[in-house]
């Protein structure tokens, strides 16, 4: 389906030359990923039976944690899609839906209803999320290191492609600049690692080189003098491939790229790089370390002790650096390091309790980052009625980032309460506090590292939640107890716009103040629904939570 219709629009695109279909494009492509999100969800079954099916002589494999992480992918594309899929906002009729239906209506156009931002004017950006999607989806269902290298420069590419998309942008451009020359860099790592697994053990097939591991151990143990297969050099090899992965997710220490990257892109992009890609690479991490956790650099450390020095790193930098910070997304950047933090801890430890925590934690952790993009993006689109001299003279890329510093969101709920409250959810199970669903994930992942011994890193995870809660809480503090400088722009009071007359039965023009003027249902139904999923976790959990533990299982003992 997503190659079918990846082939289709670049036909459509060629074709064109008007650059107002973007809106036409978007809509396309959520169609396209509700029928993959269908097609999956019947895979479901296929793959429960056969405990995995291999495809393309071995190349990709699909199981069931596969395709529930396909599904998490499509369906937060899809949420990004909406976004520039319809305009941000709408006029507000309070009359009945019969008077709307069968009343003749009349072009309206106002740049305050369809004020067009670049994002609606550029008609490959459809395109370049679906080489992304599926990049992303081959990644995490590779069972080659050829595969995988392919598979994630596909993904990459696209995302170098999506970051510097907005060609009038020099914050864009420079950002994603510098992603693309750390990602090369990175990947030069990945290919590095690769080659000299391949010169070392003559396969890149990923069953083929988990039997020639688990065969060279065993030979090991029994101290025969004659080795067939050595694997000397394979966990240094290893080393190689999780540092360009590391990478890939900014986690500790290679995550300086990431708060520049941020800040510069527009936020819709930013929304997209900071989800999808760390979704599918995480998930190929989980897989390398399951089936490799046996192999030691030493008599005392395995290969994966890299990730928990990462872990360490990530939790330490994350914290402490973004309690300086005073532009949004650099802080998103930061508590993102954090997060990555507690993913790689439960990746580290490679037990039932912690693959599950970490399938949780992901599963979360996703859906709690989306509600905060794209609740950044929407108080930005409510404050276009207002002005103030203090930011509108001075930040530039207003139109592409119309919030970008801490001090934009003073006083912010006496303007719009119920996206300041959905945000302080959405900081709050940031930071952990009961009882949000992120509390619950940072409790699964530190129970779980507790069973396993590692009492110091624990320690060192709840110090830095309690204070990365300083950051969070900050943001709460400005947009509820600060003064706000905001003043309604008058020009929006005489504008005329389009209201009902019961009497004449028709559309006429009066003029119409800006409360009539709400945000689109696209970004009202979604930041309600991801708040609602944040907020009723601890009423409905079982969902969540055993279908994380029955992935787990399955992972494994696949014989469950």
């Amino acid at each position: 389906m997503l190659l079918t219709c990846l082939f289709l629009l670049l036909l459509s695109n060629s074709l064109s030359f008007r650059r107002d279909t973007t809106i036409f494009y978007s809509r396309i492509g959520i169609n396209i990923l509700l029928f993959c999100i269908l097609l999956t969800y019947n895979n479901l079954y296929i793959t429960y039976l056969d405990l995995g099916v291999g495809l393309f002589g071995g190349l990709f494999f699909t199981s069931p944690l596969i395709l529930i992480f396909s599904l998490l992918i499509y369906i937060i594309t899809l949420s990004i899609l909406s976004l520039t899929g319809f305009y941000p906002r709408k006029i507000w009729f309070k009359q009945s839906l019969n008077q709307i239906v069968f009343t003749k209506l009349k072009l309206f156009i106002s740049n305050i209803i369809n004020k067009k931002g670049e994002q609606y004017t550029i008609s490959e950006y459809t395109l370049i999320l679906l080489f992304v999607i599926v990049g992303g989806v081959l990644l995490i269902s590779s069972n080659d290191y050829i595969s995988l290298f392919l598979s994630i420069e596909l993904q990459s590419y696209g995302l170098y492609l999506l970051s510097t998309v907005y060609r009038n942008s020099e914050a864009s451009t420079s950002s994603g600049l510098t992603y693309f020359l750390l990602g090369g860099l990175s990947s030069c790592f990945i290919l590095l690692g690769i080659g000299l697994i391949y010169a070392n053990t003559g396969t890149t097939n990923f069953d083929s080189f988990f039997m020639l591991i688990n065969i060279s151990n065993i030979l090991n143990a029994e101290e025969q003098s004659s080795l067939i297969y050595t694997i000397n050099y394979v966990p240094y090899c290893l080393l190689l491939i999780s540092v360009g992965l590391l990478f890939k997710i900014s986690a500790a220490p290679f995550h300086f790229w990431a708060p520049d990257v941020y800040d510069g892109i527009p936020t819709i992009v930013t929304t997209f790089v900071a989800i999808i890609a760390k979704i599918s690479i995480l998930i190929l991490i989980l897989h390398l370390v399951h089936y490799t956790n046996n192999i030691y650099l030493s008599s005392q450390y395995t290969w994966t002790s890299s990730l928990l020095v990462s872990s360490l790193l990530s939790l330490i930098i994350g914290t402490i650096l973004g309690l300086t910070q005073f532009r949004i997304k650099r802080l998103y950047a930061y508590s993102t390091i954090s997060h990555v933090g507690f993913l790689l801890l439960a990746l580290s430890i490679n037990s039932i309790e912690s693959i599950q925590s970490f399938i949780f934690y992901l599963i979360q952790y996703s859906v709690t980052n989306l509600n905060a993009f794209i609740l950044l993006l929407s108080i930005g689109y409510s404050l276009y009625f207002y002005i103030n001299k203090e930011f509108n003279n001075n930040l530039t890329e207003k139109n592409n980032s119309p919030i970008q510093l801490i001090s934009q969101l003073k006083g912010y709920c006496y303007i719009n309460r119920m996206l300041a409250i959905s945000l302080a959810i959405t900081l709050f199970s940031f930071a952990g506090i009961p009882p949000f669903i992120g509390f619950f994930a940072k409790q699964m992942v530190l129970s779980s590292a507790l069973q396993e011994g590692f009492i110091f890193l624990t320690i060192i995870a709840v110090f830095t939640s309690v204070i990365s809660a300083v950051y969070y809480l900050f943001v709460i503090k400005t947009m509820f107890f600060d003064l706000n400088s905001y003043k309604l722009n008058t020009k929006f009071l005489n504008i005329k716009v389009p209201a009902f007359n019961i009497k004449k039965n028709k559309i006429s023009d009066k003029q119409y103040l800006n409360t009539k003027i709400v945000l689109s249902n696209n970004l009202t139904i979604t930041i309600s629904v991801l708040t609602l999923i944040i907020v009723l976790f601890m009423f409905m959990p079982n969902q969540f939570l055993f279908m994380s533990n029955i992935l787990g299982l399955v992972l494994l003992f696949p014989n469950f």
